[in-house]
Parts: structure tokens; sequence; C-alpha cells
């Protein structure tokens, strides 16, 4: 996967500005709760738990699956595909995450795809993995501080060496600029330290890479 021509897409000011708005309200509308990361899911935590998830991942989460939102995402993502030079095989998208990043709230270095495909027989999921990642800026950069999503594209965790090498920023956080990339990369959202970060995110999915 190294030679990727290019490791994500970016699209300026995609997704039409009332659009955003209506997105955030909507989202906002479905109560949000603390988001998990994966092994923390569909249980009780106890408390230990936790505090070790937080050190990955403090943000608050809804989940939408409207068709109007998938109308607005997926052209995107075709386009991407075709134009970075994946031309990755997916067939399917998950239900969309709506997301709040509020003072001090981040995710910290993670991928998207794990190496095993889903294992829900009778499911349209059943045997596929995420292929392609995307996030929408919901709010415009100059809203909030922080809150910067950067990508690291080595195939090993960013935690292990340097990653002032082989870091890059996302280019721009205008409302409605949407970010398509392969699930597999690594990447992060830095702290907000002032205002609220709001973004949908969405993974598209496929069976394993041969």
């Amino acid at each position: 996967m190294q030679s990727l021509k290019d490791y994500f897409w970016h699209f300026k000011d995609a997704v039409p500005g009332r659009i955003c708005d209506d997105i955030i309200n909507y989202g906002l509308s479905k109560n949000p709760q603390m988001a998990r990361t994966g092994g923390y899911e569909d249980r009780k935590l106890s408390k230990e738990e936790e505090n070790n998830m937080k050190k990955t991942r403090r943000s608050d989460v809804a989940w939408l699956s409207e068709p109007w939102i998938y109308k607005e995402l997926q052209p995107y993502v075709k386009e991407a595909n075709i134009n970075a030079g994946w031309n990755f095989q997916w067939d399917r998208s998950e239900t969309c995450q709506f997301t709040k990043y509020k003072h001090n709230q981040y995710y910290d270095w993670h991928c998207d795809s794990w190496p095993k495909p889903y294992n829900k027989p009778g499911q349209p999921e059943h045997g596929k993995i995420r292929k392609l990642s995307v996030t929408c800026q919901l709010t415009d950069g100059s809203e909030y501080e922080g809150g910067e999503l950067e990508f690291d594209f080595r195939q090993y965790s960013p935690h292990v060496r340097d990653e002032a090498k082989h870091l890059v920023k996302a280019q721009s956080t205008s409302k409605g600029s949407i970010i398509v990339f392969p699930s597999f990369v690594w990447h992060r959202v830095k702290p907000v330290t002032k205002g609220v970060r709001y973004s949908l995110v969405m993974w598209n999915l496929g069976y394993p890479f041969k």
C-alpha cells in the first residue's frame, strides 16, 4: 500500500453550508453520547475501562443513517477513489458518525480498518472490511481552535518512531470540505482548545484486499 500515489483526496467547500447546519441540528437532536473505541462497544464500562478509553478518545457521537446524508457524501467517495488512483472495490456505506469535539476533546492516533472482516452472517457487511473513510467538516475552522486533523502515512503505529517526518495536516478546515482516505491510514484529531468542532464520518465497505 505504500506505493499509493495519494494517501488522501480533498474537496474544498463540497457540502453547502445550509446542509452542514442541517446535519449539525439533526445530529444534536439525537443526543450525542460518549464516543467509544474498539473493544468497548455495547456494554457497561468499569471506571478503569472508561479512563483507559479516554486516553485515546474523548468526544460525543450520534449515529445517522438518513438517505439524504449519504446522497451528499457518496459521490465524493466515488470521485476520490478514481482520481486518486486507488480503485478500491467497495459496495456499501456504514452508518454515519456525527461527532462533537468540545474543549479538550480529541481522538488520538488510530486507523479505521482492522485485519479481520465483519463476522455478521446474514448482514450486508458480513465478510467485508472498511476500505475508504470520509470526513466532512461541518463547522468552519474559524469557529474553533485546535482540533486539527492530521495523517501519518507509516504502516505501523505512529507512536513508535519520530512522527514529525511523516505527519501531514489536512489541507483545509473550511465548512463543507470533505477528505476521503484509505481506512488503513493512521490519523488523529488533536485536542480542541477553544469552541466546538463538528464533523461527520462515513466508512465504506468492501471485501478484503487480495
